[in-house]
């Protein structure tokens, strides 16, 4: 069976970005000219997803109508001759079928996505978090769907955390799959664990691919790390029956989710704009000759 969905959780609180997230999702926070959102949606679409359902909260109403169609704009685009933009608009609107289910309160990661069952149906689905994004020139998805319609198990993104931040992360151990490094069986995973407790600095990066019987565990997941239902516990009973596999990789990630992070982002994707690049380039280095001059 082809993996045609892909559920984006996106109700949480963004506080880590406030008061930036007060009345705007985090999720529609701009890189460059985009909100990070629509970055996360692309990638799903380029790797084959279909349908994109969001899991939202009362305050996400935008993100929904950002993926909708908006006439009046359009009108106004199309008599001022703005042809362009007016083209972009309906490029975003039609990038897939769109969906949202509301997640009433924040009770975690595993009761965000359990919210998506009757939306998503008894197949295999993809789960991407908001503000992980991977750069299109590295992306993970389509080999994560490759190795799961391979061995019919969960696939999980993966990479090494330094230390200091592996209790920010829910983190595994396994061993890699003879003759493929990058391609771990998992045997355990841990919901942010004290660093002297992992067992490993392998962490469970924004990328998962899902057998649909991960609902039916959830619905017998109970609360675990901060009173939340987690899907690393969902996926460590997986784990436990030998059906979760890992894929460390090693491309181009980014975190969004913190004022440092969103700015390195933006940074990063405007310069792999060729009409933007030169002039942010001349920017950031003027700004750091003038940093230096100061410091002398």
């Amino acid at each position: 069976m082809s993996i045609r969905k892909a559920v984006l959780p996106v109700a949480g609180l963004g506080t880590r970005v406030l008061p930036a997230s007060k009345v705007i999702p985090k999720e529609m926070l701009p890189l460059v000219d985009r909100p990070t959102l629509q970055y996360i949606v692309e990638e799903a679409v380029a790797a084959g997803i279909e349908e994109i359902i969001f899991v939202t909260s009362s305050s996400k109403r935008s993100i929904e109508d950002h993926f909708d169609s908006f006439p009046d704009l359009e009108r106004t685009l199309e008599r001022k001759g703005k042809l362009k933009e007016l083209e972009e608009l309906r490029r975003v609107q039609t990038l897939a079928s769109f969906a949202a289910v509301r997640q009433p309160e924040a009770h975690g990661l595993g009761h965000a996505v359990l919210c998506a069952k009757h939306l998503v149906g008894n197949e295999p689905f993809v789960v991407m978090l908001g503000d992980d994004l991977v750069a299109p020139e590295t992306p993970c998805l389509p080999r994560m769907i490759e190795l799961f319609e391979r061995t019919q198990s969960s696939v999980i993104s993966l990479f090494e955390v330094p230390k200091e931040e592996i209790s920010s992360f829910g983190i595994v151990a396994g061993e890699a799959v003879k003759g493929e490094n990058d391609f771990i069986k998992i045997s355990h995973m841990v919901e942010k664990p004290d660093p002297e407790e992992a067992p490993s600095n392998l962490a469970v990066a924004g990328r998962y691919v899902l057998s649909s019987d991960i609902f039916e565990l959830l619905e017998h997941t109970q609360p675990g790390k901060g009173g939340e239902i987690q899907l690393t516990d969902a996926l460590q009973r997986q784990a436990e029956s030998g059906r979760c596999y890992g894929l460390r990789f090693d491309g181009e990630r980014f975190d969004t989710g913190t004022p440092l992070g969103l700015l390195k982002t933006s940074i990063a994707y405007a310069l792999k704009r060729p009409e933007l690049a030169p002039a942010l380039r001349e920017y950031m280095h003027s700004v750091l000759q003038d940093q230096k001059l100061n410091e002398c």
